[in-house]
């Protein structure tokens, strides 16, 4: 059998070793290589590859915009490349696709080739599944894009830049929210239910309803009672966990690699 190959990498290094690679394997036909989305697009629309390795991070076009542009139903099987980026990783182990991070090594890279064909030789039904993988894959990379990264703050009368890494912990205090940093409170107008919606999951969880916290501020989690658990921040504040939030809880735990403290 052999497979048509596409390269899409702007880095020349990094699309060489994968085309090195390749020229190792005799079932492969390198088709092409492409040093930008523009061009990728084009060159899967006019020689139907059968398999691309594409690289996520790319400037003016980046691969999220070129599977958006080709249709993730019509995109030839793919192996995501992407620079160690946590959140990326998170989104294609959960979606079951295939990805290499960059620098991968010659068995890491046989590893994802090997899958790859595996899947070619399952047919149009494993195609059809993977095409709905990679679309949910890609979909909770561009809702990240859409979250907060900045808060402004009024302080005086002027209007400052928070950081959502600085933030500690956010609490309810009716139609507003205080911001707590390391060493300082912000007040802001929106209710905490507003303000959850526009922070990512996966940086923030709300313990309470009246308290939403930075995971990756959490020092420890200590069982209270009556199914209560207290959360410490690594600024020494500790917050009440609400014992329905259960599935917050195991999250916490599972973010921070480890298992509650006794």
């Amino acid at each position: 059998m052999s497979i048509a190959v596409l390269v899409v990498d702007d880095e020349p290094i990094a699309r060489h070793a994968i085309v090195r690679l390749l020229r190792d394997d005799p079932e492969v036909e390198l088709l092409d290589e492409c040093g930008d989305g523009a061009s990728a697009v084009r060159a899967i629309r006019a020689r139907s590859p059968d398999l691309v390795f594409l690289d996520i991070q790319m400037p003016a076009m980046s691969g999220m915009d070129v599977v958006a542009a080709v249709g993730a139903e019509r995109m030839p099987a793919t192996v995501f490349v992407t620079a160690f980026e946590q959140y990326a990783v998170r989104a294609f182990e959960a979606n079951a696709v295939d990805y290499l991070v960059k620098p991968f090594g010659r068995e890491r890279f046989a590893h994802a080739l090997a899958r790859a064909k595996a899947r070619l030789a399952a047919g149009a039904a494993a195609g059809t599944a993977m095409s709905a993988r990679i679309a949910q894959a890609l979909e909770a990379l561009r809702r990240r894009d859409d979250y907060l990264e900045r808060i402004p703050v009024r302080v005086d009368e002027r209007i400052v830049f928070v950081d959502v890494d600085d933030i500690v912990w956010i609490k309810a205090s009716r139609n507003t929210v205080l911001i707590h940093l390391s060493d300082r409170v912000h007040e802001l107008r929106e209710t905490l239910g507003a303000l959850a919606e526009r922070l990512d999951p996966r940086r923030f969880a709300r313990i309470h309803r009246s308290a939403i916290i930075n995971v990756r501020r959490v020092q420890a989690i200590h069982p209270w009672f009556n199914g209560y658990h207290v959360v410490t921040m690594d600024t020494g504040q500790k917050l009440r966990m609400s014992r329905y939030q259960h599935e917050t809880f195991l999250r916490l735990v599972t973010a921070r690699g480890g298992k509650p403290a006794d």
